[in-house]
């Protein structure tokens, strides 16, 4: 399957216009291609007065400049809020009344959630708005992403297109090519995406699009990622009162 991605732009657009209507857009933008991606959408459908940036660093960002070029890029109103006291904050208080261990899983997903946390707060501030996610289908597909952090949101542009296609998008839409092109990473570990996952988005953006098949024992760990993973992509399980 080869997706036309100047057919889709304007349908994205008028999408993007029917769902949020008259509220204000909040990204956290973290320049990567993916929210660079989608705050040009963003901008492009609902223009620039209606859309704004976060920040969120947690205490120094080494790339924080990619950040601020989106939005010098776009012009959009932003702002920088760095999270790093609070996570410190929380985490010492959760070291004090507790005899747990830290591990990966609290110190790479707490702060996406503490991001998420800000977003909500930002745009209760600013009132009528709406929190767009910025993950897409690849990501998605193999759980990379965080559950309540940066794979919630109020509307998700993306998450029909993979990691290829939202370069070509960032390409199509005039984003400067370093950053629809970045190398993504998670920012915790000094590893890239690829490197974490043991395979390529290449790989995977094939395969979810049948145009090639990677690997046996590839295939095997996105399918294995997937299952895992189904549970941030799939509705919170409900008990059916009533229900046969």
């Amino acid at each position: 399957m080869n997706v036309d991605l100047n057919k889709e732009l304007p349908l994205i657009l008028k999408w993007i216009q029917d769902t949020v209507g008259s509220a204000t857009v909040v990204i956290g933008v973290s320049g990567g291609k993916d929210s660079s991606v989608v705050a040009a959408l963003c901008v492009k459908a609902l223009g620039k007065d209606k859309v704004v940036g976060v920040l969120m660093p947690q205490n120094e960002q080494s790339d924080i400049d990619k950040s601020y070029l989106l939005v010098k890029h776009l012009g959009i109103k932003h702002y920088v809020i760095n999270i790093g006291e609070t996570y410190e904050a929380l985490t010492k208080e959760v070291a004090a009344k507790t005899d747990l261990s830290f591990n990966l899983a609290y110190t790479s997903n707490t702060p996406a959630r503490i991001r998420m946390m800000t977003l909500y707060g930002v745009g209760a501030m600013l009132g009528n708005s709406r929190v767009v996610n910025t993950c897409n289908l690849s990501e998605d597909y193999v759980g990379y992403s965080t559950k309540f952090g940066d794979a919630a949101g109020d509307f998700s542009p993306l998450s029909k297109f993979t990691a290829s296609e939202v370069m070509e998008l960032g390409d199509i839409l005039g984003l400067p090519y370093e950053l629809s092109h970045k190398v993504p990473t998670d920012g915790m570990c000094g590893q890239t995406d690829e490197e974490r996952f043991g395979f390529t988005y290449k790989q995977l953006d094939d395969y979810l699009r049948g145009r090639a098949t990677p690997p046996q024992e590839i295939v095997d760990k996105i399918e294995r990622m997937h299952r895992a993973s189904l549970h941030k992509l799939l509705p919170m399980p409900v008990y059916p009162l009533g229900e046969d």
